[in-house]
């Protein structure tokens, strides 16, 4: 018999009220829990929430996963670690070469609120990539470490709008639009843009541009004077050796650094290390897969970013983009 045919076999046994013994293993724990990553004797507790892959609000929701887009993934954990007298603070760990402008922005906003409310140190530690818009979020943590391999900043934004007009010339298909204003098709893959709606794009994309850089300086404003933040807020990514340089994080480190350094934040001598999750037998140490599902990113090759992209703009790190 062959494997699909198997695979719906049991999907449709699992959903039979004739046979509800029967639960996937892919689909994970029926709620969320709390699992150690490093145990200790000690009542206290420090969460580690993961942050990986492309930040979109369609990338992560599977069927066949308990969990929902990254935004929702973060929320959850932040919200039940508030709710846990015994977390005393967060590790953050990024894996991301950033994403939609809305997403990094909510996210960038629950770190505030968590911290506000419960008054927890928060610390972020970058793995291979914390670029744009998990730079940006990073900028919610009270400190950043940044894995010695690690790269960051691309502090900008950007917006892609492909032109289909000349390929679909050469094969005889045109399309026609009707619409109540000139602007209203603005973008349209259809047709190629025309200086005034690159005008109207520019002013947005400066505006989100000015939002980034104010949330960089209000995190970085003792270490960062906003000109020189204008200077190397260009759009460039840095090694972690040189961002140490300019001051974008707090130092380089492992994962031990970025755990003793939480433990003073917090007043502690020790702490159990832990996580949430819905797949327990997937994190059995540190660095075990956060989730079942795979949602990495090969962060430079651009055919791999592009299924998690949709119209609209991004704090995103994109190699491999056209150059002005």
């Amino acid at each position: 018999m062959k494997k699909t045919a198997v695979l719906s076999m049991v999907l449709a046994l699992s959903l039979s009220a004739c046979s509800p013994q029967i639960h996937l293993d892919f689909l994970g724990q029926d709620r969320i829990e709390e699992i150690t990553l490093l145990a200790s004797r000690a009542k206290d507790k420090i969460l580690v929430v993961d942050i990986e892959g492309v930040l979109s609000s369609t990338a992560g929701s599977s069927p066949l996963s308990r969990e929902g887009n990254i935004l929702s993934q973060v929320y959850l954990r932040l919200e039940k670690a508030a709710e846990d007298p015994d977390i005393k603070g967060i590790i953050m760990r990024l894996e991301t070469p950033g994403g939609e402008v809305a997403i990094s922005d909510i996210i960038y906003n629950e770190v505030l609120k968590f911290k506000q409310k419960t008054r927890r140190p928060v610390l972020a530690l970058m793995m291979s990539a914390a670029a744009s818009g998990g730079y940006y979020i990073a900028s919610a943590c009270d400190y950043l470490i940044a894995h010695p391999m690690s790269v960051t900043g691309s502090i900008g934004v950007i917006s892609v709008f492909p032109d289909m007009a000349s390929l679909l010339g050469k094969i005889g298909v045109g399309v026609n639009v009707v619409k109540s204003g000139r602007m209203k098709d603005a973008g349209s893959p259809f047709r190629s843009m025309d200086e005034a709606e690159k005008k109207i794009f520019q002013e947005m994309i400066d505006e989100y541009y000015e939002r980034f850089l104010d949330v960089v300086y209000k995190g970085r404003r003792e270490a960062i004077s906003r000109e020189t933040l204008h200077q190397i807020g260009d759009g460039r990514i840095y090694t972690a050796k040189q961002a140490l340089e300019l001051k974008l994080i707090d130092e380089i480190g492992y994962f031990d650094s970025a755990l003793k350094k939480i433990l003073t934040m917090a007043g502690l001598h020790e702490a159990r290390v832990i996580a949430y999750s819905y797949y327990p037998k997937t994190r059995t140490n540190l660095y075990a897969a956060a989730r079942k599902e795979d949602l990495t990113v090969e962060f430079g090759k651009l055919e791999n970013l592009l299924p998690n992209l949709k119209s609209g703009f991004y704090y995103l790190w994109l190699p491999g983009g056209e150059k002005d």
